[in-house]
């Protein structure tokens, strides 16, 4: 498990792209028959990547669960948000099976002691993106697919950031504590995420970029509205955004990302917006 600790936004004026880069981005989410796991003290958030091949995968298999928190199985204290991004695969909770097609999302509450993960087919693998955050009640799982997630198209082609987004784990969708998650498509033309941008003191958020095409990449933007720096993102990479920091980006064509969000409240609207023209 990599632990990262927290960054205040005084110290990360100073930083240079490399320190940038060893503290908030997550370069490798995914390898073939293994579990990352990434442990941010950040609101104490954690991000995963399940890549099932040949194996059926355990979620604690690079999990010490008392050693890494204090308790007997991964999600006693936790909740769960899970989005698969690759090819059809099935998610096993507590011996319940739930089948996850591409794009689908699945929610398990606090209180889940076994998570296994498998895939149908070992050509096209699946690929589970997750995040936990802290949790103090249970409540009930739940599978959600495109069809049954609230979707809402943005922005317009001659500002270039015309969008979907999808919000699957939402507070008009089903109960969590704090875990909010969803899925946001770039249209074709288009390559501005998060624009005008906004910060959200009440929480902080993970950016996970995929579908980015070959030889492309997305220029993510953090940190202060008046203090912005770059993080060059290639495909299936993951960027950690604290409350202070402004989250936006850029690619050099079309792609995909998943946002994911815990902290004081899940009003996804609850946002502080900034003036483009104030930023520097």
């Amino acid at each position: 498990m990599d632990t990262r600790y927290s960054a205040n936004q005084k110290d990360f004026k100073r930083y240079t792209t490399d320190e940038i880069r060893n503290e908030f981005l997550i370069k490798e989410v995914f390898k073939s028959d293994d579990v990352t796991v990434t442990y941010s003290h950040i609101d104490r958030v954690v991000v995963l990547g399940a890549m099932p091949v040949k194996k059926t995968l355990d979620i604690e298999k690079n999990i010490d669960p008392w050693k890494n928190f204090g308790v007997n199985y991964f999600l006693e204290r936790r909740e769960l948000g899970i989005i698969n991004i690759g090819g059809k695969g099935t998610v096993i909770a507590d011996g319940v099976e739930y089948v996850m097609e591409k794009k689908n999302a699945l929610y398990l509450p606090m209180g889940t002691k076994k998570v296994e993960f498998k895939s149908d087919n070992t050509k096209e693998s699946a690929k589970f993106y997750m995040m936990s955050t802290p949790a103090h009640t249970s409540f009930t799982a739940k599978l959600i697919t495109v069809d049954e997630c609230i979707i809402k198209k943005l922005g317009s082609k001659e500002t270039a950031n015309e969008r979907t987004i999808h919000q699957f784990i939402h507070p008009d969708v089903l109960d969590t504590c704090q875990l909010s998650m969803g899925l946001t498509e770039i249209a074709v033309g288009s390559v501005w995420n998060t624009m005008p941008v906004h910060t959200h003191e009440r929480r902080m958020e993970v950016y996970f970029y995929f579908d980015i095409p070959e030889n492309n990449v997305v220029f993510h933007f953090m940190g202060e509205p008046q203090e912005i720096r770059p993080v060059i993102m290639k495909n299936e990479e993951a960027v950690i955004s604290p409350s202070w920091s402004i989250h936006s980006g850029c690619g050099t064509a079309n792609y995909t990302f998943i946002w994911s969000m815990g902290g004081e409240n899940r009003a996804y609207d609850d946002q502080d917006w900034i003036e483009t023209e104030d930023l520097r």
